[in-house]
């Protein structure tokens, strides 16, 4: 009897094994324990690949938005972008979401300084864990950042946000006719 407990436990001990492997590869894969913000939020992480990525998901959903309303499309204005970013990353240096810069400056005000030479229409802010598509669905959600999305008279479109190495994302849309 002896000898066949040890026939038998010996596979078993060996898929034991490989099933724990694989459960341990398979928990790499997945979401980083860290992904969560101090209060367990989760938290989209955003790597230095997605950038582009995250810029043409957003411009193709505002598109598919303003399309099916009757409205012309955008495109992505690399100005408005660094006006975008610019202001993402100040929002974060001032640990509040609001739309005049750590010097003063308006929305307006930093279009202008990038060079951008059509007419400011609007700009939306968010602070965040979430993804830029779920923030997307919270700006339609409310008139007033649902309003500068589906502006008729919008040409351009500048987007682009900071994360913090905590995961707090600094979202910012700028549209430009």
């Amino acid at each position: 009897m002896g000898e066949i407990l040890t026939t038998v436990t010996q596979p078993m001990t060996r898929v034991i094994a490989f099933f724990s492997v694989l459960t341990l590869l398979l928990t790499a894969c997945g979401p980083n324990p860290s992904g969560t913000a101090g209060d367990g939020t989760r938290v989209y992480k955003i790597s230095s690949g997605d950038a582009a990525e995250i810029q043409f998901r957003m411009l193709d959903s505002v598109n598919s938005l303003r399309t099916t309303s009757g409205l012309g499309s955008v495109q992505l204005n690399s100005q408005l972008n660094a006006a975008a970013a610019t202001h993402s990353r100040d929002m974060s240096v001032q640990n509040r979401p609001w739309h005049f810069g750590s010097d003063g400056s308006s929305p307006i005000d930093r279009t202008v300084r990038t060079g951008y030479t059509g007419r400011f229409l609007g700009e939306n802010i968010s602070e965040s864990y979430e993804s830029e598509l779920v923030t997307l669905g919270a700006w339609m959600d409310q008139p007033d950042t649902r309003g500068v999305i589906m502006d008729p008279a919008a040409r351009d479109l500048g987007f682009s946000w900071y994360q913090e190495r905590g995961g707090k994302i600094w979202w910012t849309l700028i549209m430009g006719g």
